[in-house]
């Protein structure tokens, strides 16, 4: 395993006074191993102890490296899981249960009486995995680079007439090309009206004169996530589209600026709300302003009003203010940042310029 991750997540247990702790959330054992399975129906759980007498649970049929740091148990389809794992948990203290461990194991486990009693820990992974090491980091910017190169490439490529559905499909063909290995989630690509509905999913609704294009993308490199919105017009902007083009920047461009460690997530959200609902269009800006990303493109965390935790150095996460009018348009652009001394690394380059396309 690796042992610096290892270490962090393990301070936090005793920071929560967990003495012990399953993990089965595929992504959480992945950023402690190296190893990435998706084990649908079976069992995958990694133990964690003050003691030290961490184990991995594998069924016979995964593919798995010789070397994962940690002493494998293996069992094959038919066997009691839960028995196993009873085998090796502590019965007399308290046992961390991640928020993804199924109830079909968690269920028998408590009939062994596997603990004292069970608590949801998922927040020591969670903490740890918030502020990124430098490995992360540069995975990030590596994913992040693609994107760029991605999103730089589309406005010569979109044309009147085109479907939504067409331009995601050519998003996917260039991601290939770039050398990404996957996508962080579908294409969302909306023309016109359709950019004002909230996570709208590509259709046949074709391109037209004075539609805003909104373009929200990721790809995945090396097990890390990327994300970036744009938002381009086609042809022609009205003075009512430049006029939320700007503000929508103006926001997103004052909330990175105030981003430095000890700066709170909700002062973060209020700095880009305010200059919205200044400019009379604080019910048009539906969302949180961001959400942390990684390994997965949302992962725990979020910038919101809600959200009173302090930022610290490492700390990845989107910053994406948008304003959405109804059957009109819909403005949203959005950059990944990371949490630098004293202030931030802004991972896309992508101009945020307002660009009218031929």
């Amino acid at each position: 395993m690796n042992k610096q991750r290892l270490e962090k997540v393990l301070g936090y247990m005793k920071q929560e006074h967990i003495p012990q702790m399953i993990i089965s959330d595929p992504t959480a054992i992945y950023y402690l191993t190296g190893y990435l399975h998706y084990p649908w129906e079976r069992m995958f759980a990694l133990y964690l102890s003050e003691t030290g007498n961490h184990k991995i649970f594998l069924n016979t049929l995964f593919t798995v490296p010789d070397d994962l740091g940690v002493e494998k148990i293996w069992y094959s389809d038919g066997q009691d899981c839960a028995a196993l794992l009873a085998n090796v948990t502590d019965h007399n203290k308290l046992l961390g249960i991640d928020k993804d461990f199924p109830a079909r194991f968690l269920l028998p486990l408590m009939e062994y009486h596997g603990a004292s009693s069970y608590t949801v820990a998922s927040k020591c992974v969670d903490y740890a995995r918030s502020c990124k090491d430098l490995e992360e980091q540069e995975k990030m910017r590596a994913a992040s680079r693609i994107n760029d190169a991605c999103m730089e490439a589309l406005p010569e490529k979109i044309r009147e007439g085109m479907t939504e559905i067409e331009l995601a499909d050519i998003v996917l063909s260039l991601y290939k090309e770039l050398g990404a290995d996957g996508t962080s989630f579908a294409p969302l690509i909306a023309f016109g009206a359709n950019a004002a509905v909230g996570h709208h999913e590509p259709d046949n609704t074709a391109l037209k004169k004075g539609d805003c294009i909104l373009i929200d993308i990721g790809c995945t490199k090396d097990h890390y996530c990327s994300d970036m919105t744009r938002t381009f017009f086609l042809k022609s902007v009205s003075a009512h589209q430049k006029e939320i083009y700007n503000l929508v920047r103006r926001a997103n461009e004052a909330a990175e600026a105030v981003i430095r460690p000890g700066v709170r997530f909700c002062d973060i959200d209020k700095t880009a709300r305010d200059i919205i609902a200044a400019a009379g269009y604080r019910p048009n800006f539906t969302h949180r302003l961001g959400h942390s990303i990684g390994i997965q493109d949302h992962e725990f965390g979020d910038v919101s009003g809600a959200n009173t935790d302090c930022i610290k150095e490492g700390m990845c996460f989107s910053i994406e203010p948008g304003i959405y009018v109804e059957g009109d348009t819909g403005v949203r652009i959005e950059d990944l940042v990371i949490v630098t001394a004293d202030g931030c690394e802004i991972l896309n380059r992508n101009s945020k310029d307002l660009l009218v396309l031929p």
